[in-house]
């Protein structure tokens, strides 16, 4: 039923933040050394003409949403012409409802049409996958959250109820039994933790390039005064929980490494193990036969292993394999292959006992695909996208609320752990690890509780922008919206006006004469209120 509290977005602000890291991190095939962070505001306004801003932030990591040889510099900014085209499509998304609602309904009614447009013009062999639409369009559908636990002056996770949403689970989620009926009448919030905990177990990550020992050091190494040796790494922060990356394509290779991390991890004290084979692996036998050899030769790094994450290819519709053979030997999880509860139904049928929730793949299907799980007895886990500053806290509140295994996954600090300064003055304990675990006590207030106004973060130009200016009223806290609009025709015109046909009804403004749709290019200067 709806609400007066109900939102609709009304306009996009879009920034790209590059970030370098400090060592390289490798992804399946490929290595990393750098990375757009895309980060947006949102302005919504409610049915009883209240107005919010929402923050929303997600690393676009190229490797990981759009494995490929070569071309990083092009796929990279295909990902950033493709944000730019969402904050037109959300800027004029004429939809008001609860978070929720606002997010699923505009990734079935907007975001899908898009990708399929985006990639008519690529070649067969270099189609964007939906994942990455997914991440692209995360950064939005965590502002709007944000921006609704503002426009209500709650936190977030105090908004996923009957008394705020207007649809129960049911109107989304089929149980696997419908004579269970699990979701009628119920929402996220039954599926919750009760009481959230403010400090997490920390993963650490050992990358398939990390030295492990002093002699695979190269010499060149940072002299950052950051670790660059994995005992270093457990001593400083004092971790327990080791997340360990393999090559899936190198039988010996990942044997050697399981064995090499899991005796340091004993000597150091380290409790729990994780192998993530990074989609690389084809054939369940070869994880069954690692597992058994580490078994039968090293039983205590065996039994240390908590979980094995997403060894095969992340297509799993086009790759449909029964892995119970796995999964009778250690809980098995999906990571990439979970991009929404229809996918995780189908990974269950074929042996999967697990599912590695990522915030980069929106809230709202985030919050879908615990509910489905949890209610089919599945154990979560929280896994990273490597998140520095403001993607960091959603992705913490994430793992402190849904309820995990062992709690987060947690590595920026390791890549580029200076990315983050001007949100660890705000919140120290979540950009340092201290005795294995990371401090969620300084997140608080409406929205995430990012705190953005005592973040003194100098932003760049807008990247991208949209949005009527009339009903995107700032908050107090923040300066007038003023710009220098460019004479040309605006790129994303014809955008604007291919949508205002389809399902999600007019997207255009009822006042052309207050609207702005554009994107900013060189030539263009705006002046927008920052983070700080």
């Amino acid at each position: 039923m709806p609400k007066l509290s109900d939102i609709c977005p009304k306009a996009a602000f879009l920034y790209f933040l590059p970030v370098d890291t400090r060592v390289p991190l490798k992804f399946g095939a490929e290595v990393t050394t750098y990375v757009t962070v895309a980060r947006v505001r949102v302005t919504v306004v409610t049915r009883d003409g209240r107005s919010a801003d929402g923050w929303g932030e997600t690393p676009l990591s190229v490797q990981w949403v759009w494995p490929q040889e070569g071309n990083f510099e092009e796929r990279d900014q295909s990902l950033k012409d493709f944000c730019a085209q969402l904050v037109t499509a959300w800027a004029r998304f004429e939809h008001y409802g609860d978070p929720v609602d606002v997010g699923i309904t505009f990734q079935e009614q907007v975001l899908r049409p898009l990708h399929a447009a985006f990639n008519r013009s690529r070649a067969d062999d270099d189609q964007m996958p939906w994942l990455a639409a997914l991440v692209c369009c995360s950064l939005f559908d965590l502002a709007v959250h944000d921006a609704f636990g503002k426009a209500l002056d709650r936190p977030v996770y105090q908004t996923y109820s009957g008394q705020y949403l207007n649809r129960p689970l049911s109107d989304y989620l089929e149980a696997v039994n419908d004579a269970r009926q699990p979701f009628h009448d119920r929402f996220p919030c039954d599926f919750l933790v009760d009481r959230p905990t403010s400090s997490l177990p920390a993963w650490h990550l050992v990358g398939g390039l990390d030295p492990v020992e002093a002699a695979e050091l190269s010499g060149h190494e940072p002299d950052d005064g950051y670790p660059v040796l994995l005992r270093d790494w457990i001593e400083r922060d004092g971790l327990t929980c080791l997340k360990v990356k393999l090559r899936g394509d190198d039988f010996d290779w990942d044997c050697q490494r399981l064995v090499a991390v899991g005796r340091i991890a004993i000597e150091t004290g380290v409790r729990w193990l994780t192998a993530d084979f990074n989609c690389s692996v084809t054939v369940p036998e070869y994880v069954d036969e690692i597992l058994d050899r580490l078994r039968d030769a090293e039983s205590r790094i065996y039994g240390m292993l908590l979980y094995v994450e997403q060894p095969f290819p992340y297509d799993l519709e086009a790759n449909p394999i029964d892995v119970h053979s796995v999964s009778a030997r250690k809980p098995l999880f999906l990571d990439e292959s979970a991009h929404d509860w229809h996918l995780v139904r189908l990974r269950r049928e074929l042996g999967w006992t697990g599912v590695a929730l990522k915030t980069c793949k929106t809230q709202s299907g985030a919050l879908l695909s615990a509910c489905w799980a949890k209610a089919h007895g599945m154990t979560l886990m929280v896994q990273d996208l490597t998140n520095p500053m403001l993607a960091q806290v959603p992705h913490v509140l994430l793992a402190a609320n849904v309820g995990t295994i062992m709690g987060v996954e947690t590595n920026a600090m390791q890549f580029y752990p200076d990315a983050s300064q001007p949100e660890a003055i705000v919140h120290p304990g979540l950009y340092r690890r201290r005795e294995g675990r990371l401090n969620l006590s300084t997140i608080g207030g409406p929205g995430f509780g990012y705190r953005e106004s005592e973040i003194k973060r100098e932003l760049p130009e807008v990247a991208a922008a949209d949005g009527n200016w009339q009903s995107a009223v700032p908050s107090p806290e923040v300066n007038t919206i003023w710009a220098i609009l460019p004479s040309e025709p605006c790129p994303y015109q014809q955008l604007g006006e291919s949508l205002s046909g389809n399902s999600m009804g007019a997207i255009g403004s009822k006042d052309e004469g207050k609207d702005c749709h554009r994107s900013f290019g060189p030539s263009t200067r705006m002046k927008l209120p920052s983070s700080s």
